[in-house]
């Protein structure tokens, strides 16, 4: 006990941390934990290599007496999560959900190619079918379409949104559904209908319930 008093008293070099024992000891007996302790590198604790992979881990402290009695055991446990996984799972489900939203364009009676589009780029962000032309090249122009007419709308002050744009030529009939919600602001639905075989008012109605369901 003389010698833990003794020790108390010099202080240099080191910074001391002081607990009082609750167990039934002399509360004169004191404990301390230096600050200049190494602590086990955390790969060490693991068991495997620094860059090796990283599942949950646990740290355990010990201070102790100096008479090398522990006074408690202190247990961290460290969780290693990993971000770059779930944004790939997110953007698999929605390419997963703009491809659904494809082939069920598709089923449309008379319909040849669709696709859907982000107008302010002029990218495809997923396609399908085989109208006879390069249907990424018909995004882009159709991109063109859109904007055009939104500017123009500002320019007429119109307080409102574009909901579908046809476009007639001899055999096929050009539909472009621009979505206005919030989760798919900024796109449009592209679907290339065969005239010989479309229901023109039938394809609008099923082309608008489909593109409700578009989201990103």
């Amino acid at each position: 006990m003389k010698e833990v008093q003794e020790q108390a008293v010099d202080r240099s070099g080191r910074t001391w941390k002081w607990w009082k024992r609750h167990d039934g000891l002399d509360t004169a007996e004191l404990m301390y934990l230096s600050a200049e302790e190494t602590l086990t590198p955390l790969h060490e604790i693991l068991e495997v290599e620094p860059h090796g992979a990283q599942p949950a881990a646990t740290e355990v402290f010990e201070p102790v007496f100096s008479s090398g009695t522990p006074l408690y055991q202190e247990t961290r446990t460290i969780y290693f999560t990993d971000s770059g996984h779930d944004e790939t799972e997110q953007e698999e489900s929605i390419m997963s959900s703009l491809d659904d939203a494809i082939k069920q364009l598709l089923s449309i009676e008379g319909a040849t190619g669709a696709a859907i589009v982000d107008y302010s780029s002029g990218m495809a962000l997923a396609q399908g079918g085989n109208p006879g032309f390069d249907l990424g090249v018909a995004a882009a122009g159709n991109s063109n379409v859109v904007s055009s007419k939104l500017r123009t709308m500002a320019d007429l002050k119109l307080d409102s949104n574009i909901e579908d744009i046809l476009i007639t030529l001899g055999t096929q009939y050009h539909l472009i559904n621009v979505l206005n919600s919030e989760g798919s602001k900024g796109l449009f639905v592209y679907l290339v209908l065969d005239r010989t075989y479309a229901n023109l008012a039938l394809a609008r109605h099923k082309l608008s319930s489909i593109s409700k369901g578009v989201s990103i």
